[in-house]
Formats: structure tokens, C-alpha cells, sequence
């Protein structure tokens, strides 16, 4: 996946040290002809998942998602509500790298666009139903499912 500038300058000074990062998840969905959500295969592990990407400094979540959105799928969408906040457990990297990300996932309306890889950060991208969707991990489902859920306030898991 491809790393963001600012942090590969911070890996510069820190090196591999954990790093904390705010990052962002944008579950599309598109109602016509029926509810559908849009998911992209992920290039570095061949996973499906909702569009997924760290903000930037001083970046709007919702602004970042949409960007992420473009980017890696090739479609325009509108955020409309935040759905779940996470701190997401570390992570260490194959290169040694540690992260940690609290991940922001929003729930985005489809505006336009045809689904399709729009950078190196995806091999595929689709439309599925909620009851047609390609394997993928059970936090991956949780985010998607936070932004199906028809209620209005976002989660906050603990």
C-alpha cells in the first residue's frame, strides 16, 4: 500500500517505532436497483474490504475518506454520517514498521463513478449486496455493518 509522505518522513526520525495514526474507512453504498456496498481487493494482501486510508494532517475525516474513496475505486461519494470509532490494535509491518490506527468509518452515499481500480492500492473493485459479499475479517463485516445499521448515532467501542 502506498505510504503517505508525512509518514514516511516521520518513519525518517522514529524509525520503527509505533506510531500512532488517524485513519478512515468509507462504506459506500448505492441503493439502486437495490442496497449495495462498494468494496475494493486490497493489492498488498488480496483481501476484500471497504475503501480504508490515513488522513492527512490538518485533512477533514470525511474530506479524507472521499478522497480515499476516488482514489482507489474510481467513484465519487458524499459522506453522510460517522458510524464507529475503534482504536484498531498494533500492527507490526513486514518491514518492521508498528502502527497503530483509531479508525474513523463513515457511512457514504454514491454519487457517480464506475467502480474500478483507480490506483496501485487496488486490484478490483465492485458493487455487492450485504448478503453477497466476498469473505473478509469479522472487523471488516463490523465496519460495514456500522454503517448499514439504519440508527443514527455512531458506535464507540470500548
Amino acid at each position: 500500500m502506498a505510504t503517505p509522505d508525512f509518514v514516511l518522513d516521520l518513519r525518517r526520525r522514529i524509525g520503527h517505532d509505533l506510531l500512532w495514526l488517524p485513519g478512515v474507512t468509507a462504506v459506500v453504498v448505492r441503493p439502486d436497483p437495490f442496497e449495495q456496498v462498494l468494496l475494493v481487493r486490497r493489492a498488498d494482501n488480496g483481501a476484500w474490504t471497504p475503501v480504508t486510508g490515513i488522513i492527512d494532517p490538518g485533512e477533514e475525516p470525511a474530506v479524507a475518506g472521499a478522497r480515499e474513496v476516488l482514489e482507489e475505486a474510481s467513484v465519487v461519494a458524499v459522506a453522510e454520517r460517522l458510524t464507529r470509532v475503534k482504536a484498531l490494535a498494533p500492527m507490526t509491518y513486514p518491514n518492521g514498521d508498528r502502527s497503530q490506527y483509531l479508525d474513523l468509518t463513515f457511512r457514504f452515499r454514491y454519487v457517480s463513478g464506475e467502480a474500478a481500480p483507480g490506483d496501485d492500492e487496488s486490484t478490483d473493485a465492485g458493487w455487492f449486496a450485504p448478503d453477497a459479499m466476498p469473505s473478509m475479517s469479522d472487523e471488516m463485516h463490523a465496519r460495514i455493518a456500522s454503517a448499514l445499521d439504519p440508527g443514527a448515532a455512531a458506535s464507540f467501542v470500548g
